[in-house]
């Protein structure tokens, strides 16, 4: 995915049983990835989907939209084959969640996805930064992670700057979802240009 700034909504908060009109919803509403949240009832307390899901919707939906998808689970290393094997394009794992970042890394790339590194909101940025230059992507979690429709933490904002968005319920639960996308990618790239010109 190139610089700038994209917008990936999290269908967790969409009706589950449509789940790959729910995905072209968003995609024809202008969405530029979509955000996959995978939930094992261990690492968090709910359950949302596996790898089955994901191969089907990557049937359903043909190859072009980008799937992160956000490992919340107990043992990410178990789900790297199966998730690559599926169609996942990004495997974004918790740094909560294991003991060797460096080989799952090498792992994830090796089976072809880009790396994506999450932090919960209690996980200071700081432990993110040794692994800064070797992934695609840090996900600094604004809500604790688990459920949907959570309210967003203004304290984390500190935390990064951010050009990647991941957006629940405020993008599936509105009514015109295309402009929800698109105030948020607007904020998101003036933000950046602001922070470029205030070095």
């Amino acid at each position: 995915m190139s610089s700038g700034c994209k917008i990936g909504p999290s269908i967790l908060n969409s009706d589950l049983s449509r789940l790959a009109a729910e995905c072209d919803r968003m995609l024809q509403s202008g969405a530029d990835y979509l955000h996959l949240d995978v939930m094992d009832g261990h690492f968090v307390p709910n359950i949302t989907f596996g790898h089955p899901v994901v191969e089907c919707l990557r049937k359903q939906l043909g190859n072009d939209p980008f799937f992160d998808m956000h490992m919340m689970v107990a043992k990410p290393e178990q789900w790297v084959k199966p998730m690559a094997a599926a169609g996942a394009n990004q495997y974004t794992f918790h740094l909560e969640a294991t003991e060797n970042p460096g080989i799952l890394i090498k792992d994830i790339r090796e089976s072809g996805m880009k790396v994506g590194l999450a932090i919960k909101p209690n996980t200071t940025v700081e432990f993110l930064a040794p692994w800064a230059g070797q992934i695609d992507m840090a996900l600094v979690m604004t809500v604790e992670p688990g459920f949907g429709g959570q309210k967003f933490m203004d304290d984390m904002m500190p935390k990064a700057g951010a050009n990647m968005i991941v957006s629940g319920s405020a993008v599936m639960k509105s009514d015109d979802p295309r402009s929800v996308i698109n105030l948020l990618r607007n904020a998101c790239c003036e933000a950046i240009q602001k922070r470029s010109l205030d070095r």
